[in-house]
């Protein structure tokens, strides 16, 4: 088989990798939480994201963001505001179940960006499926689902914002300011939540190593990907991510689901397909700000 056709048959193994490394990331960041709590962790991985990307971006920097600093400040407080949102949620209630609800905000998106009756269909799915997640009926935190509803919304205006960066500025340039505005904007309150065990070096690699997997080496890939796969499938095998945490939540931190909660899951999940396929999209994704359920950088 020809190299070329090797890298189309691995990209949708590498997104789904991706996607198992973004939920290993959120389950070391809940590991870290008794220690430093949830904000600080979002402080550090925002940092450290920051530095890669601006590194990686520092020729383009340059008047990049010229007239366009309200775009960007505003991309900035909804990335770091959508994961303060995340990491609270996932202190409180099991992974599975906060990215399943947090799914919601782009899938939202896809459905009425398809104005039709099938569009209509997977938002009545997914609404079973939340129903099925039972708040208090199985022993939910109703603020860890309150945070995960808000990461939600907030998912959804990132996609809005990081289309409209993606469209004022080349390449990672827009990313790369607006998550160095949202490192700006965390680490004041990490300073403040989490006192000197923020400079402690095993919290400061474990901060390393939960940037590099929930945001590095998901993008790294994604981007690989997206020259080699279809917007449909590419948002087919981003739909996969409630059951992925489902999963890793399981494997990881021990956080068991019961029969009707996995229904849900499942039901959120197969309304997210759905709803990718129902959406109207190009034949290929050009950019990943372009795909239709980009991966969340929570």
């Amino acid at each position: 088989m020809p190299d070329t056709s090797r890298a189309h048959a691995a990209a949708p193994f590498l997104v789904l990798l991706g996607l198992l490394c973004q939920e290993a990331g959120a389950a070391i960041a809940v590991m870290v939480f008794p220690t430093v709590g949830p904000v600080a962790m979002v402080a550090l991985r925002l940092v450290f994201s920051a530095l890669v990307l601006l590194l990686i971006a520092r020729h383009a920097l340059r008047g990049a963001a010229h007239g366009h600093w309200p775009l960007v400040i505003g991309y900035g407080v909804t990335l770091a505001a959508m994961n303060v949102m995340f990491y609270l949620a996932i202190a409180r209630i099991p992974l599975g179940i906060a990215v399943t609800i947090e799914v919601l905000g782009p899938l939202v998106l896809s459905v009425v960006a398809s104005r039709s009756l099938r569009g209509l269909l997977w938002a009545v799915t997914a609404a079973a499926g939340v129903a099925l997640l039972g708040g208090t009926a199985h022993d939910l935190d109703l603020l860890g689902v309150a945070f995960a509803v808000g990461a939600a919304l907030l998912w959804a205006g990132y996609i809005l914002l990081a289309r409209a960066a993606g469209a004022a500025m080349a390449g990672l340039t827009g990313l790369a300011l607006a998550t160095g505005v949202g490192a700006v904007l965390t680490l004041p309150a990490a300073v403040v939540t989490a006192g000197a065990a923020l400079a402690d070096p095993r919290i400061l690699a474990l901060g390393l190593a939960v940037a590099v997997l929930s945001s590095a080496i998901p993008y790294g890939i994604e981007i690989t990907a997206l020259r080699r796969l279809r917007a449909e499938t590419f948002g087919i095998l981003m739909a996969l991510a409630p059951a992925l945490a489902a999963l890793t939540g399981l494997v990881l931190l021990g956080q068991r689901l019961t029969v009707t909660i996995a229904l849900g899951i499942a039901l959120v999940t197969v309304a997210g397909i759905g709803a990718v396929r129902t959406a109207p999209r190009p034949t290929r994704v050009v950019a990943p700000d372009q795909a239709t359920l980009p991966l969340p950088p929570a």
